[in-house]
């Protein structure tokens, strides 16, 4: 049934993951909605997801297709909930049917912060001692600082931001890998000690920005939600979930992307890594930013004519064997 029908008085009902980051996410957005629609009412009603229950298995053994969003998706479907705010990062390529990605909001830095414990406050990640324990639980972080340090360890870290942080001032790590956004959003931004350049890791796809994802039904929803989009980062969203659609990769798999825009020219450069960091592809195209979503589709077919598909193959057999 389609939602066609404005209406002054309805109250529109935000869904939001309960993690202190998803909120502070989810009310900025209510936020700017109010004030674009100071006669409307935007209520938040929170989820608990997958992901937010199981902390204490690897994100990668659990599998990822919606660990995130599934329970959000699934309130939307049922009309619970009107449309959900995600980090776009954990929005899988592919929706439910009858949900569609309604809109892409400015982003903040997307790139990864190393955070260090106090002893190290002198050292960068390449200057890192050897054998230093390092926390992170993406494999996409993983495999290109295994590529870059093999020197370090790498261990798993899983929780909020705050236990993560906990864990690493109690000496558990020497460091560890977070998202700088992530940081800012939660006015922790002294805590990035280093960000981590394009040649060192580069960012998951969408990282940093939000995804606000609706009823493709509601036209409404849909009307309202245009005064938060910023059309350039939705362009540079749209290119780099193609690229990672089309190497049918899902957040859990070591694959990184950069995007720049500059006018109308858009460039967009991916990384496919293996676990251990021993073999990686790269490649960067540029088109225009009216044909994003294409430029995704052909980077990934390059980088799958140097070598993309078996690493990922492997990945995915080895993820399965547990």
């Amino acid at each position: 049934m389609s939602s066609a029908v404005f209406s002054p008085t309805r109250t529109i009902r935000i869904g939001s993951r309960k993690s202190q980051l998803a909120l502070v996410q989810t009310y900025w957005v209510q936020e700017q909605l109010q004030k674009s629609y100071p006669d409307r009412t935007f209520e938040v009603h929170t989820m608990a997801t997958q992901g937010d229950k199981i902390l204490d298995v690897a994100l990668a053994k659990i599998g990822d297709k919606g660990l995130f969003t599934k329970e959000l998706e699934v309130g939307m479907l049922s009309h619970e909930i009107d449309f959900a705010v995600h980090s776009l990062k954990d929005l899988p390529t592919q929706l439910p049917e009858g949900l569609v990605l309604g809109v892409v909001t400015e982003r903040e830095n997307p790139a990864d912060a190393l955070v260090v414990h106090e002893k190290h406050r002198d050292k960068q990640i390449d200057t890192l001692p050897s054998g230093a324990v390092v926390g992170t639980s993406s494999l996409r972080r993983l495999a290109q600082l295994r590529h870059h340090f093999p020197h370090l360890t790498f261990k798993d870290i899983r929780g909020n931001l705050n236990t993560r942080l906990a864990k690493l001032d109690a000496g558990e790590y020497d460091a560890i890998i977070l998202a700088v956004a992530g940081l800012h959003r939660l006015g922790m931004g002294d805590r990035v000690h280093q960000v981590l350049p394009d040649e060192i890791s580069l960012h998951a796809v969408g990282q940093g920005a939000l995804g606000i994802e609706c009823r493709a039904d509601d036209l409404e929803v849909l009307s309202l939600l245009k005064a938060i989009e910023h059309t350039p980062t939705r362009d540079r969203a749209l290119a780099e979930r193609a690229f990672l659609r089309e190497l049918q990769g899902g957040c859990q798999v070591p694959i990184g992307v950069n995007t720049h825009l500059n006018g109308d020219t858009l460039t967009l450069t991916g990384i496919v890594v293996s676990v251990d960091g021993q073999r990686l592809v790269k490649d960067t195209v540029t088109g225009t930013a009216s044909e994003a979503e294409q430029l995704g589709i052909e980077l990934a077919q390059r980088l799958r004519q140097q070598g993309a598909t078996e690493i990922l193959e492997e990945i995915f057999k080895a993820v399965q064997r547990g």
